[in-house]
């Protein structure tokens, strides 16, 4: 693989005082991506969307790639593209893709990827001409998505919010394990530092936003949840967050699911709401978490949500007794016992509830009750989230 030397009107050098990222990605020419990707040829194609098209590559060292050429002349392709090369150049992780490399031109920007064989959830679960996928599968990617997408928002330095959460941009490898791509619409949370929200144009996907977020365009890490909340109701119930199809009022698979996680998370009867491809094979324990952590994701209420660390946790020990719910059932919101929980436990509520709405809720707590045999962390007042 031969990086560009930056000669000629048309290329920027990769040095730092010329705008790169640093010597630890490689910047390419325009020649050697074209060449890689056969004249970026149609049959290559992996995906597009508004800000141009994802090309199948292969560098001149036999590496396949994946490369993403914005449209020429797209004012919010370059914002995308700045907004990528930036944040992409400081995520390493098992879960998240990987930038390979970069080009600038006077006419063209790119992004070079590595390149993730299995296609994307979407595609797994949504492609009527492929095997569907199995119960176990549908929880590995689920765990590894969380995993870095948690990454992203509390590892991460800056933090980062990803802000267009969904199947498509979950891809996956040659062992089912996930790679959470596409950081286009990623924003750097350094204004969280010291502002609750930020306030920012509204992107991202319909079906996967949050309600705060859409109307508002008021973001935080909490965006994030939501939308992750959704591709686990995918992964549950083998929908898509919007299908037209659908008789009037079942369109959104939110909408939907609502009531179906309440009646499932009561009598651990998950027919309902499971993909019926699966017919029945799947782990109960591990249906049940699955739904706690969806419902838990995707309250109204973007305080209540849990952060993605919790959903790790969560995730990751299935079979255990502890409960993402927080004590609450969906479409409930719930207030803090501190005599019942243990030093953990309340830390989990101070980083659910925030420090300011976890004191006022702990001084005003005058009940509890139990929840159904799980650690409940929420007790008390009832009202929509």
């Amino acid at each position: 693989m031969k990086p560009s030397d930056g000669g000629g009107g048309d290329y920027i050098n990769s040095s730092p005082d010329t705008g790169g990222i640093g010597n630890s990605k490689t910047w390419f020419s325009y020649e050697e991506l074209h060449a890689a990707s056969n004249g970026f040829a149609a049959q290559n194609i992996l995906g597009a969307g508004g800000f141009g098209c994802v090309y199948r590559g292969c560098l001149q060292d036999g590496t396949e790639v994946a490369i993403k050429k914005l449209k020429d002349n797209s004012g919010q392709g370059d914002r995308e593209f700045k907004a990528e090369v930036e944040i992409i150049s400081r995520v390493h992780h098992r879960y998240l893709v990987s930038l390979v490399g970069y080009c600038i031109t006077d006419f063209q920007r790119l992004l070079v990827y590595e390149f993730v064989a299995n296609g994307t959830l979407h595609y797994h679960l949504h492609n009527s001409n492929k095997p569907f996928m199995p119960w176990s599968l549908r929880v590995r990617v689920a765990c590894g998505s969380a995993k870095g997408i948690a990454y992203l928002h509390e590892d991460c330095h800056p933090r980062i919010i990803h802000r267009d959460i969904k199947t498509a941009n979950i891809l996956i490898d040659n062992n089912f394990d996930a790679k959470v791509a596409d950081f286009g619409l990623a924003k750097i949370a350094q204004e969280l530092e010291c502002n609750t929200h930020v306030s920012t144009r509204v992107m991202g996907t319909f079906g996967y936003m949050a309600p705060e977020y859409a109307s508002s365009g008021k973001l935080t890490e909490k965006s994030d949840v939501f939308s992750f909340g959704v591709v686990l109701l995918e992964i549950i119930t083998g929908r898509k967050p919007v299908d037209e199809t659908r008789p009037l009022g079942d369109e959104s698979l939110v909408e939907w699911a609502r009531p179906l996680m309440t009646e499932a998370l009561d009598n651990q009867n998950f027919d309902e709401l499971a993909d019926p491809r699966l017919q029945g094979n799947y782990d109960r324990g591990e249906m049940f978490r699955m739904i706690e952590a969806a419902a838990a994701c995707v309250r109204h209420s973007a305080v209540k949500r849990p952060k993605m660390s919790q959903v790790v946790r969560a995730l990751d020990t299935m079979n255990e007794l502890s409960d993402i719910s927080n004590g609450m059932k969906p479409g409930q919101s719930g207030i803090y016992d501190s005599r019942e929980q243990s030093a953990q436990i309340r830390m989990f509520q101070r980083m659910a509830f925030g420090s300011q709405e976890f004191s006022s809720e702990q001084n005003n707590s005058h009940s509890s009750r139990s929840s159904g045999g799980r650690s409940g962390i929420a007790r008390g007042r009832s009202g929509q989230v």
